[in-house]
């Protein structure tokens, strides 16, 4: 076996040097101490003996530097434990020096003991010199960008290090921020501290800084937002260095430091959820997903691979999505997964009916649905069908084949609904509570929840679109709020409220604070290092139809329900009148099929099937100021 060629030459010729020097060093230093004991002991006769010491030492410590490979040590990077390393080996070798010439020069332990710490010192002081001579240039670069620390930690400190090692860095720290009473004031490599962090603002300022590091990894997600939101409000560019585990990985931490992404914004501390619960609902089990190909079904579809069901089927009408989850499967898992891939409509029941009765699902995850608020008001009758009609063909069918549990995947928008496809889906909650009431072999269950960062139709991707162009960013309303989540939460909360859920629940995620998409918009401008009214503007476009300012999570009458998990609630059933209910849906029905159907008249079918449908008044909505858009002043 050829082994690679490993060129030995350099690092040999530096060592040679390095002894070499090592070795002048101590000649000299013991040359000097040996000529001032000399003259401070008065004794000048003993010269050769002081000479022998000094030879004895030259010896015993170099040949202990190469036995303990002092000279491998990077001394211009070296950090404490180098240099107790470096103590503890000099120590020993002052030692065995010590002992040695004891035994063959005729002196004073006193003087013996006193000239050996003096080269041991001489080495450590040596080395500590070098180390800073290493790190003495300034940075001359013109262009260095005067940076500001958020943190006066390890990670700040090895930070510092790594730019002081750099020659004509890019960056030059000017100061640190911390909000440590012990550490403000002081200095770590010259840099001086200030704080609290939250005089951040005036801070920068002060200090003239372009660039901030946020360089505290192990901060909670809450925390990161709000220092983060203090950041923003400064002139400056705001990156981050890494997590905990990452920066343990990074062999470069300057090359490590990153981008602070929108998400992070949201300061959403992740739910905690019981992977076990998953597992039990999940493994060994059919599990089918309508829908399958979206951004919530493809992630329900990730977390279901990796808790071991049985099988598991893709259902979507868009073959491009369903093609590429599924690519993404066959990829990770191979053989191991036993996988299968529907396209067509929920719509068509005959061929769901069909494709159940084969396939016997264990589990039903629907999350086919029209989403798409604005579109859904021009054509409320393809809404009807493939919103709320689609729900009840999969509820016939699960209830037909004898599937365990079907969880509908609902939407924040279905409480106190402004719009058609939140009316389609609150009539979708109800199908749920009417087909648990009535079924003998299924359990029926949905989950509510607010927006999905990252998903098909979001804002954020459509304000990274128009911040990366360049162009106005486009923001409904100054006082818009909405609740916001990630899809692995939501998806994680789903298969929960699947293992939790023993039949007609709305199950209800306590999502934290709202956050208001204006300044969720004016966060990202600043993180792209923009400035507002200057760069690039917001420009405010008015409610769409059928929007409102706020979206709520829970229906006032459902009142709460507190489950195990203190981040899940449970509405209470609603009651209903199940039999107007079956005459209102073949009513509705009846309207959706009939292409003369004016869209009116399905509103107010709507309306009528949902009590709680109202469209919002213009003098509900506060006028836009204009002049919003602007910069701050």
């Amino acid at each position: 076996m050829n082994r690679p060629f490993i060129h030995t030459a350099k690092p040999i010729r530096r060592k040679i040097l390095l002894y070499s020097l090592d070795a002048l060093m101590i000649l000299l230093i013991g040359s000097v101490a040996a000529t001032g004991f000399a003259i401070l002991h008065d004794i000048h006769d003993r010269i050769g003996a002081l000479i022998a010491i000094v030879a004895i030492s030259v010896a015993i410590h170099t040949v202990t530097a190469s036995l303990f490979k002092l000279n491998s040590i990077i001394w211009r990077y070296a950090e404490s434990k180098e240099y107790i390393y470096l103590f503890v080996t000099e120590s020993f070798a002052a030692a065995i020096s010590f002992t040695v010439s004891l035994s063959l020069v005729p002196l004073s332990v006193t003087l013996l003991v006193s000239f050996e710490l003096s080269i041991l010192l001489s080495v450590m002081i040596t080395r500590i010199l070098y180390h800073a001579w290493c790190g003495r240039h300034k940075n001359t670069n013109p262009e260095a960008k005067k940076l500001l620390i958020v943190g006066a930690g390890a990670a700040a400190c090895r930070l510092l290090d790594e730019i002081n090692s750099t020659k004509d860095c890019d960056i030059q720290p000017v100061a640190l921020i911390d909000d440590s009473n012990e550490k403000i004031g002081r200095k770590i490599h010259g840099v001086k501290i200030y704080g609290p962090i939250e005089s951040v603002e005036a801070i920068a300022t002060d200090v003239g800084a372009e660039i901030i590091y946020l360089a505290i990894p192990s901060l909670s997600t809450e925390k990161r937002a709000e220092i983060i939101a203090m950041c923003l409000k400064t002139d400056c560019t705001v990156k981050s260095l890494p997590s905990l585990t990452e920066i343990s990985d990074s062999g470069n931490l300057m090359k490590s430091v990153r981008d602070i992404t929108p998400e992070e914004l949201l300061g959403r501390e992740p739910v905690s959820l019981d992977s076990s619960c998953i597992l039990e609902l999940t493994q060994g089990k059919c599990v089918a997903i309508t829908g399958g190909g979206g951004s919530i079904g493809s992630e329900i579809c990730r977390q279901i691979a990796a808790n071991k069901p049985r099988r598991l089927i893709i259902i979507d009408v868009y073959e491009n999505n369903a093609y590429d989850i599924q690519q993404e499967l066959i990829i990770r898992y191979g053989k191991e997964l036993d996988l299968q891939v529907y396209i067509f409509s929920v719509c068509d029941y005959d061929k769901l009916n069909k494709i159940f009765a084969a396939e016997k699902p264990d589990i039903v995850i629907h999350a086919a649905a029209h989403k798409h608020v604005p579109l859904m008001e021009t054509v409320p009758d393809e809404a009807v069908m493939n919103n709320i009609f689609g729900t009840l063909n999969t509820v016939k069918a699960a209830e037909q084949n004898k599937v365990q549990k079907m969880i509908l995947i609902s939407t924040d928008k279905a409480v106190n609904p402004t719009n058609i496809m939140g009316a389609t889906k609150r009539v979708c909650e109800m199908i749920i509570q009417y087909a648990d009431a009535h079924s003998s072999s299924t359990q029926f269950a949905a989950v509510r929840f607010g927006n999905v960062l990252g998903s098909n139709g979001s804002v954020i991707p459509l304000f990274k679109k128009q911040i990366e162009e360049r162009s106005d960013v486009t923001v409904t309303h100054p006082d818009m709020i909405r609740y916001f989540m990630t899809i692995s939460e939501a998806s994680q909360l789903v298969l929960t409220a699947g293992a939790m859920a023993g039949g007609g629940e709305i199950f209800v995620l306590d999502m934290g604070a709202p956050v208001k998409i204006d300044d969720l918009a004016k966060n990202m401008i600043r993180l792209a290092g923009l400035t507002l009214g200057k760069d690039i503007n917001i420009r405010y476009i008015g409610l769409r139809p059928g929007e409102k300012l706020f979206e709520e999570l829970l229906l006032n009458e459902e009142g709460l329900n507190r489950t195990e998990n203190k981040k899940i609630y449970i509405g209470k059933r609603l009651d209903f009148d199940h039999e107007n209910f079956e005459k209102q849906l073949t009513q509705l029905r009846t309207l959706a099929e009939d292409t003369n159907t004016e869209p009116i008249e399905i509103e107010r079918k709507l309306m009528e099937i949902v009590p709680t449908f109202k469209r919002t008044s213009l003098s509900d909505i506060p006028a836009i100021n204009a002049s919003k858009g602007e910069a701050d002043k």
